[in-house]
């Protein structure tokens, strides 16, 4: 039986229609190395992208899901929708997809130019990787699934990377979880699987704006070991960090490419500003 088409499908030359030479020209040529670092186990940082440059996050020792924030760094107002990105390309994100802000602004914040782990497709449970169909593990859900508290999970590991930006647990967002494995199994039910990244494997994206980044290193590591339910267990054995690498790609490479605009839409939902003085 054939599947319903996308809802949300794009016109020629539109938003969503990517132009695919010039990132695979970003993703393949000439960059300079401008920051590296590496996000210890069950911790979390920030860190600002400048527009035009490419960021890869890397599984450097071994398979590690880390849970992605991104704002606009000059507006953090703007930051990822992941619903929407969901909806306007894919529950599961891999290479020529867009992430895309919230409103009013709704436009591209990061467009993937590299996965490794591109070729995994749908496994035979149904499990993809790159997962926008979830959100960050937090303490206040840990505390009423199992009446204990813990501070580093996903939230509190990104709490505490953006206070240093001026930002707060309210700015802390639904996340894109890079190299984690998910889908919905026969109930319609969040599952989670072991990550099936490498030492070496990376996901990389190139920044449309300014952008500040954040990543939280998941206490579940890799999540082979569940976290909750009558099998739970502690999984730091199979935690590992998270390299981070900022390049700058050669300028020739950028011809052609300009910073995405906001949405166009200006027309205040229909409602009359009120006049004053008549």
């Amino acid at each position: 039986m054939n599947s319903p088409a996308a809802a949300y499908q794009a016109t020629k030359g539109g938003a969503l229609d990517v132009d695919r030479d010039l990132y695979s020209g970003i993703a393949e040529g000439k960059r300079e190395l401008v920051d590296a670092f590496e996000i210890p186990i069950r911790s979390g940082r920030a860190w600002r992208v400048p527009r035009g440059h490419v960021c890869r996050l890397v599984t450097v020792e071994g398979p590690q899901v880390g849970d992605l924030n991104i704002w606009n760094a000059e507006d953090p107002r703007e930051r990822l929708w992941a619903s929407r990105t969901r909806q306007l390309q894919r529950a599961h994100v891999s290479t020529y997809d867009r992430l895309w802000s919230n409103l009013p602004f709704l436009r591209p914040l990061v467009t993937v130019t590299a996965d490794t782990l591109a070729g995994y497709g749908v496994d035979g449970e149904g499990g993809r990787v790159h997962d926008l169909l979830g959100t960050r593990c937090d303490p206040y859900v840990n505390r009423m699934l199992t009446g204990e508290d813990f501070d580093f999970h996903c939230h509190s590991n990104l709490v505490r990377a953006v206070l240093p930006y001026g930002l707060t647990e309210f700015d802390v967002h639904d996340v894109l979880n890079v190299f984690q494995c998910t889908g919905l199994n026969d109930e319609d039910r969040y599952f989670m699987k072991a990550c099936p990244a490498r030492p070496g494997d990376y996901f990389e994206f190139f920044a449309e704006l300014d952008l500040l980044c954040a990543l939280s290193t998941c206490p579940g590591g890799d999540l082979s070991v569940p976290l909750w339910g009558p099998d739970a267990g502690d999984p730091l054995e199979v935690c590992h960090p998270i390299g981070v690498e900022v390049y700058r790609p050669a300028a020739e490479l950028l011809d052609g490419w300009n910073p995405p605009e906001r949405a166009k839409y200006r027309h205040l939902h229909g409602l009359v500003a009120p006049r004053w003085g008549d």
